[in-house]
Protein backbone atom coordinates (compact mmCIF):
# COMPACT_ATOMS: atom_id res chain seq x y z
CA UNK A 1 0.00 0.00 0.00
CA UNK A 2 1.42 3.28 -1.09
CA UNK A 3 0.51 6.24 1.11
CA UNK A 4 -2.05 8.53 -0.58
CA UNK A 5 -3.50 10.56 2.33
CA UNK A 6 -1.49 13.39 3.77
CA UNK A 7 -1.47 16.80 5.41
CA UNK A 8 -4.75 18.52 6.15
CA UNK A 9 -6.67 15.59 4.66
CA UNK A 10 -5.21 13.25 7.27
CA UNK A 11 -5.99 15.59 10.17
CA UNK A 12 -9.58 16.16 9.00
CA UNK A 13 -10.20 12.43 8.61
CA UNK A 14 -8.95 11.69 12.13
CA UNK A 15 -10.95 14.53 13.70
CA UNK A 16 -14.19 13.79 11.83
CA UNK A 17 -13.92 10.07 12.55
CA UNK A 18 -13.26 10.62 16.25
CA UNK A 19 -16.13 13.11 16.55
CA UNK A 20 -18.59 10.75 14.86
CA UNK A 21 -17.55 7.86 17.08
CA UNK A 22 -17.74 10.06 20.18
CA UNK A 23 -21.23 11.28 19.28
CA UNK A 24 -22.35 7.70 18.74
CA UNK A 25 -20.95 6.52 22.07
CA UNK A 26 -22.66 9.36 23.93
CA UNK A 27 -25.96 8.63 22.19
CA UNK A 28 -26.26 11.96 20.39
CA UNK A 29 -26.50 10.28 17.00
CA UNK A 30 -27.58 6.78 16.03
CA UNK A 31 -25.60 3.74 14.98
CA UNK A 32 -24.75 5.35 11.64
CA UNK A 33 -22.12 7.34 13.51
CA UNK A 34 -19.97 4.21 13.56
CA UNK A 35 -19.20 5.06 9.93
CA UNK A 36 -16.61 7.34 11.57
CA UNK A 37 -14.38 4.28 11.87
CA UNK A 38 -13.62 4.54 8.14
CA UNK A 39 -12.20 8.08 8.03
CA UNK A 40 -10.42 7.47 11.33
CA UNK A 41 -8.74 4.31 10.02
CA UNK A 42 -7.78 5.82 6.65
CA UNK A 43 -6.34 8.86 8.41
CA UNK A 44 -4.28 6.73 10.77
CA UNK A 45 -2.88 4.39 8.11
CA UNK A 46 -2.42 7.13 5.44
CA UNK A 47 -4.16 5.06 2.78
CA UNK A 48 -7.60 5.39 1.20
CA UNK A 49 -8.76 2.70 -1.25
CA UNK A 50 -11.25 5.13 -2.87
CA UNK A 51 -8.43 7.60 -3.55
CA UNK A 52 -6.46 4.83 -5.24
CA UNK A 53 -9.40 3.95 -7.50
CA UNK A 54 -9.92 7.62 -8.41
CA UNK A 55 -6.21 8.37 -8.84
CA UNK A 56 -6.13 10.98 -6.06
CA UNK A 57 -3.06 11.56 -3.92
CA UNK A 58 -2.90 14.28 -1.24
CA UNK A 59 0.60 13.36 -0.04
CA UNK A 60 3.42 15.64 -0.97
CA UNK A 61 5.43 14.07 -3.76
CA UNK A 62 9.19 13.71 -3.14
CA UNK A 63 11.37 16.01 -5.20
CA UNK A 64 13.43 14.29 -7.87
Amino acid sequence: MKSNVGGIDKILRIVVGAVLIGLTITGVIGVWGWIGVLPLATGLINFCPAYQLLGINTCKLPKK
